[in-house]
């Protein structure tokens, strides 16, 4: 007789088991919705909110995760595809990342050909430089956390270390020491404070040169010893790496932040932009793509019910407190700062509105209570385009959140700061992050 599979939310079939941690399992599912075939698979994360989950810390490296995965959807990231939840458990569903672990091409010693060694720090290179644009900080780049899918694309996983810009302290650097002993940057054990993006970039160089050796740079029993090798950049090079490779990696694994190469030049490198194209990253993103001079430049808002749509999604992760509104436990937050408001959807939109045309963006109406702006100027990465999306939370309070669906970070730091928040000072009950910690990484070390 054939056990009957479980079935999730109507939604998923769960299958075999695929891992597990100290909190959580990894289940293989489908989508019920079409015909089991590679494309259609998941991976389904479960989570039991019982015993340790249910502390403080760890339930915000959770709920972190889940937004930093919103925020940073591109074609080298496991692709977050939906979060359900009961009194009970946290689903996570996400990409089926079918070829596994990077690290399983290297675990035995053995070492990649230079072609296919560049072709993945390639792709790791643009997933990176999206997530920076995007403000988010990996913090544990490594080939445990590097998958591979069907066709053999990279795809990085595991942002439960990860670091917003915003979680920044105010020496404008981060102070939390985390991720794995054998690809941590040296300045992240000084204990001085370091910079999120240069500390990957060392990541990378390690990951690099695993890649192209079999073996880690720096290696040794005596956890001291090791570091003080990395903060020396004591490693040798096989007699197999290329004049042009060796180049890349000493600057990739320098040991002075200062003076570590950035993406932008790494991206100039000869070696590296052999056979590289760009990935169009916004292509992943999961709002719906309509053309833009058609339906930003016209100023047209359409029709749309009286109230926005109640909270539903996230709320079972945590419970918004029946008094206080605190919305610190509770992201109904895949938005990037989120306020309350005691006015009703309608008015919060329209006031909106007004902002973004009154700086020359373009407004469009996605959905009924779901808003986007597109700048009129080109970026560093490309125009500014932010959403801003109303809940109802309870009859006379409404959720807004503002989301960047593309740009620069800083530019939406900067739209953010000086436009949006002075301009909605008038309809704002309360904005989360001002009840919530001033620096998150230091907080949480």
């Amino acid at each position: 007789m054939t056990e009957a599979k479980k079935i999730l939310f109507g939604k998923y079939e769960m299958g075999r088991l695929l891992g597990r941690g100290n909190f959580a399992k990894v289940y293989h599912g489908r989508r019920l919705a079409a015909a089991a075939t590679e494309e259609e698979a998941v991976a389904i994360k479960v989570i039991r909110k019982d015993g340790a989950i249910k502390s403080e810390k760890m339930m915000e490296q959770i709920t972190r995760e889940i937004a930093v995965m919103r925020r940073v959807r591109h074609p080298n990231i496991v692709e977050l595809k939906e979060v359900m939840a009961t009194k009970t458990k946290i689903f996570i569903v996400m990409e089926f990342a079918a070829g596994g672990e990077l690290f399983s091409k290297v675990a035995q010693g053995a070492h990649l050909g230079e072609a296919a060694a560049r072709r993945y720090f390639q792709q790791l290179i643009s997933a990176v430089d999206f997530c920076h644009s995007r403000g988010v900080f990996h913090r544990d780049i490594k080939p445990e956390n590097l998958l591979l899918d069907g066709d053999g694309e990279l795809k990085i996983s595991d942002f439960g270390l990860s670091a917003l810009h915003d979680h920044r302290c105010a020496d404008g650097l981060l102070h939390t020491q985390c991720g794995t002993p054998a690809y941590i940057a040296p300045e992240v054990m000084r204990m001085k404070g370091y910079d999120g993006a240069k500390a990957d970039i060392w990541s990378c160089g390690v990951v690099l040169y695993v890649l192209l050796a079999g073996f880690l740079p720096f290696q040794d029993h005596d956890l001291a010893a090791m570091f003080k090798k990395a903060m020396k950049s004591e490693y040798r090079f096989p007699t197999w790496f290329s004049p042009d490779s060796k180049r890349l990696v000493s600057k990739l694994l320098n040991p002075n932040p200062g003076r570590r190469i950035s993406v932008p030049g790494i991206m100039r490198v000869a070696w590296f932009k052999k056979g590289f194209k760009l990935p169009n990253s916004l292509s992943m993103q999961d709002f719906t793509m309509f053309d833009e001079n058609e339906k930003f430049m016209d100023g047209t808002i359409k029709k749309s019910p009286s109230s926005p749509a109640l909270l539903n999604a996230f709320q079972l992760i945590s419970s918004i407190s029946s008094t206080g509104f605190d919305l610190r436990d509770t992201p109904a937050t895949k938005g990037d700062f989120t306020f309350t408001s005691r006015r009703s959807g309608k008015v919060t939109l329209e006031k909106i509105e007004m902002i973004g045309k009154k700086l020359g963006f373009g407004v469009a109406r996605m959905k009924d209570f779901k808003l986007r702006l597109l700048g009129a100027a080109e970026g560093r990465k490309g125009r500014l385009s932010v959403t801003a999306e109303v809940f109802k939370v309870a009859p006379e309070v409404t959720v807004v959140e503002f989301s960047k669906f593309s740009g620069d970070t800083l530019e939406y730091i900067r739209f953010r700061e000086e436009e949006i928040r002075p301009g909605l000072k008038d309809i704002v009950w309360t904005w989360q992050e001002d009840t919530s910690f001033k620096c998150y990484d230091q907080v949480n070390n």
